[in-house]
């Protein structure tokens, strides 16, 4: 379905997560430490979600989150490291011994290789998935109830879960990659859309990093090929797969963001822009009204890819980083975004941070108010250039 006017433009965006502050990193461990209870650490998750509405709302954002607050990580589904599995919505996968495999591509701010994963084991799918915890109950219904402006909620898109099929472990019960990513898209549709919209909401957003992590960068697609993957049918299967979760769904805002990389100390996965998947990805998200695009580094090339967006979809425009503290200079966010307006109508674009500023707990290297500081400037900017 095309996407137009269904629901209003939010000019002022945040793509998920917020710094988790001091205290509530310190309940989690006392949590963890098993010296506070469920309902302790609930208590103080409210306090800090609260915090995080308020500290979006005083900023003239448009459409707010919980700040992933909740959660250990913003891969919420199926986590990356064990510490997430009590909290996880999904059951049906272990932990297993492998070898780094994606997790050695991390690149420092410098470029250089990272050193990121240091386990044993990675979860993979082993059964099939199951869902063990309501986590629209346990997370919007909090953020709705609470919140003044518009709200959104943040989940990972089906593609990104392509690293947890194993053709060993997971052929069994899933016989390709495509069968698991078409049960977890079926498990969001039903599970995660239809309950937010009963709740009220109408701004949905799926995270999907691999499409510029794992195809963008040249070196990446070839480390990726050289464990024996088929990327360019992948990348046509994802975007395909990712569409299918808002199959028959409209009237709200169904957005989905390309990351590049996000990770304490400033680290990143992609370099190159996205020319190189935007021709194959971007007009087969035809159930997609909404595309959150990184833009704060030449890493990502210019707009020219912009090109083949959708008549109709809205573009939000990744200008400010979250990967350090220094507030970028205004007049250049403005003069950016008219420089994507030649290939995307300035009605149709809005602004936000690159990512979210707490990918994982330990969060990016810069402070509450630096934090503040950059929201402030992307309400200022929406309202300077579009009036909203």
């Amino acid at each position: 379905m095309p996407a137009t006017s269904e629901t209003r433009i939010a000019r002022s965006d945040v793509v998920g997560s917020l710094l988790r502050p001091a205290y509530l990193k310190d309940a989690r461990q006392a949590h963890r430490d098993g010296k506070l209870g469920n309902a302790e650490l609930r208590a103080v998750e409210d306090r800090a979600i609260r915090e995080a509405i308020e500290l979006q709302q005083s900023a003239g954002i448009d459409a707010i989150t919980d700040g992933e607050l909740r959660r250990n990580s913003w891969v919420v589904t199926i986590p990356l490291r064990e510490i997430g599995v009590a909290h996880a919505p999904l059951a049906g996968y272990e932990f297993l011994p492998a070898d780094p495999g994606w997790w050695s591509l991390w690149k420092e701010p410098d470029g250089q290789r990272a050193q990121v994963w240091t386990s044993p084991t990675r979860p993979f799918i082993t059964r099939r998935l199951t869902v063990v915890r309501d986590i629209v109950a346990d997370e919007y219904a909090f953020l709705k109830a609470n919140a003044r402006a518009r709200t959104k909620f943040t989940i990972p898109a089906p593609s990104w879960h392509r690293i947890f099929w194993h053709r060993e472990h997971s052929r069994w019960v899933y016989p390709t990659p495509e069968d698991f990513l078409r049960a977890v898209a079926d498990y969001l549709r039903e599970h995660v859309v239809r309950k937010i919209i009963a709740l009220g909401g109408d701004y949905i957003q799926m995270d999907a990093p691999n499409y510029a992590q794992w195809h963008v960068d040249p070196g990446n697609r070839a480390a990726f090929e050289s464990w024996g993957h088929d990327m360019a049918a992948e990348l046509v299967a994802d975007a395909e797969i990712d569409n299918r979760v808002f199959d028959g769904i409209g009237g709200v805002t169904r957005a989905i963001h390309v990351c590049r990389g996000n990770a304490p100390g400033g680290r990143w996965l992609a370099n190159g822009g996205y020319d190189r998947i935007a021709g194959d990805v971007f007009p087969r998200l035809t159930n997609y009204s909404r595309l959150l695009l990184e833009y704060d580094t030449p890493r990502a090339g210019d707009f020219s890819p912009l090109r083949h967006v959708r008549p109709g979809t809205e573009v939000v425009l990744g200008l400010l980083t979250t990967k350090s503290g220094e507030l970028e200079d205004a007049a250049m966010v403005e003069k950016r975004i008219r420089e994507a307006a030649q290939y995307v109508p300035l009605d149709r674009l809005a602004v936000s941070p690159q990512c979210g500023f707490a990918s994982g707990e330990a969060g990016n290297p810069l402070t509450p108010e630096q934090q503040a500081a950059k929201l402030q400037l992307i309400g200022q900017t929406a309202r300077r250039v579009w009036g909203a």
